[in-house]
């Protein structure tokens, strides 16, 4: 994503849904629905310009062809982030919420933000899909892991071979989906280059660093405070009066700080220029899940730095 270049004149707020997309236009405050279909985006985006700016919220991917329509267009757009739009509209005290007031207010949203909203540039479809496999094959280990300890559990009985049968298909698909994401990444220069940039970083394998790029596309791109606080890793200032109390992160995206969980605790034990660092940090009286924070940090940190110096040498 970029920061837009011109101020725009035109405010449009989009609500999508499954199957359809409610519209508020500013330029006749007025509301209409068209079909989700990518031959009535595209129709709706042929006839916009440069001056409008469209802003709708992330709903689960069905978005992608309104966004997709007007980057074919060239027409401005944001994918905004659901929890921000939400608390703008309650900070006005609109509490009712219907599919047209909810485009109307991404419209204002908008229009009050525009200098500090970045534009939407789609990404290449390898990305998109190796994001779709790093995605997919997360739920089947989170799957595994429940019908694993279901299994473990005295009260199985009569369902174990059932429950056995489930965990053996997780083990294949899950298999299946760490080879094609190996060919896709092999097949793919861009995305080659990237993942063994990212395995010279401590505690950061094929699995991870392929995770990383997938769900964190924006690395390489950000400065070093907006990495960590895109992967939820940013201390927040928690201080009033005479009180400065813990500063917690919050935040982010939480399928990134579970990747770097673990590759943060196999850094902290094994890497010889991490682990001194963690043990300082422990030694200073921090927390383990302080010290263990900090490292990932240092890691989405260090791994931004080395995907942007990698783009500028290459």
């Amino acid at each position: 994503m970029t920061a837009l270049t011109t101020a725009p004149s035109r405010f449009i707020g989009c609500d999508v849904g499954k199957n359809s997309i409610v519209i508020f236009d500013s330029l006749d405050d007025r509301t209409r629905t068209i079909p989700n279909r990518p031959a009535d985006l595209a129709a709706f985006a042929a006839a916009l310009d440069h001056t409008c700016f469209v802003v709708c919220e992330a709903t689960g991917g069905h978005e992608i062809h309104l966004l997709d329509a007007m980057a074919q267009a060239a027409c401005p757009a944001h994918r905004a982030d659901a929890r921000k739009v939400k608390a703008f509209i309650r900070s006005f005290g609109v509490l009712g919420k219907t599919d047209a007031i909810d485009a109307r207010w991404l419209a204002r949203y908008a229009q009050d933000r525009h200098a500090e909203l970045t534009r939407w540039n789609p990404r290449d479809q390898q990305r998109v899909q190796l994001q779709a496999l790093v995605m997919t094959r997360r739920d089947l280990v989170a799957n595994r892991v429940a019908w694993t300890n279901r299994s473990a559990s005295p009260t199985a009985g009569a369902a174990q071979p059932y429950i056995q049968t489930l965990i053996d298909c997780f083990d294949a698909q899950i298999k299946a989906i760490d080879s094609t994401i190996a060919t896709l990444i092999q097949e793919h220069k861009a995305l080659n280059r990237a993942v063994k940039t990212l395995q010279t970083i401590a505690g950061v394998g094929p699995k991870i660093a392929a995770a990383l790029i997938a769900l964190m596309p924006e690395l390489g791109t950000l400065n070093r405070k907006t990495a960590a606080a895109l992967a939820g890793l940013a201390p927040h200032p928690n201080q009033s009066g005479n009180k400065d109390a813990y500063r917690p992160v919050r935040g982010g995206r939480a399928e990134i700080k579970s990747v770097l969980f673990m590759a943060a605790l196999s850094a902290a034990r094994h890497d010889p220029n991490i682990s001194p660092f963690y043990k300082r940090l422990r030694e200073n009286g921090k927390k383990p899940i302080v010290a263990i924070t900090a490292i990932m940090r240092k890691i989405i940190t260090i791994a931004n730095a080395r995907l942007r110096d990698a783009q500028i040498t290459n």
